[in-house]
């Protein structure tokens, strides 16, 4: 088997549901709307408050979804004894590799590097936008 088809066959087995790209859309929304709040306060308050609302709302959500994701991942790997297994070296299970595996294309998802980029340069942005705002305007 050569190496691009090595490619498509993770990538099929880390196929992101549309489940994930909604909570992910969600995130996206949700930075930037924290990162116009001061932005959009120096044109009308009412407009600041808006974004700081749907910012606030939208990380409610999109860390609810994480945070039940995660828990349910770490359940699994406490319910299949998987630290103990690996570190004593114990043979592992089907459904023991099934899950190490979904763990390891979650790690590798490409959403979440995009996720921070736009959380670092949003977060940039708003910070030079606001020093602007304070001090030169």
């Amino acid at each position: 088997m050569n190496n691009k088809c090595l490619l498509c066959n993770e990538r099929k087995r880390c196929k992101d549901s549309s489940t994930s790209w909604i909570f992910f859309i969600i995130g996206i929304i949700a930075t930037i709307a924290i990162r116009a709040v001061a932005f959009l306060t120096s044109f009308n308050p009412i407009y600041g408050k808006i974004a700081w609302y749907v910012g606030i709302a939208g990380f409610f959500i999109f860390f609810l979804y994480k945070f039940n994701i995660d828990q349910a991942r770490s359940k699994l790997i406490e319910q299949q004894n998987i630290v103990n297994k690996i570190d004593r070296e114990k043979e592992l299970t089907n459904e023991d590799y099934r899950l190490i595996g979904q763990i390891l294309c979650s790690i590798s998802s490409k959403k979440e590097r995009i996720n921070y980029f736009f959380i670092f340069v949003l977060s940039a942005l708003a910070m030079i936008i606001a020093i602007y705002i304070d001090f030169f305007k």
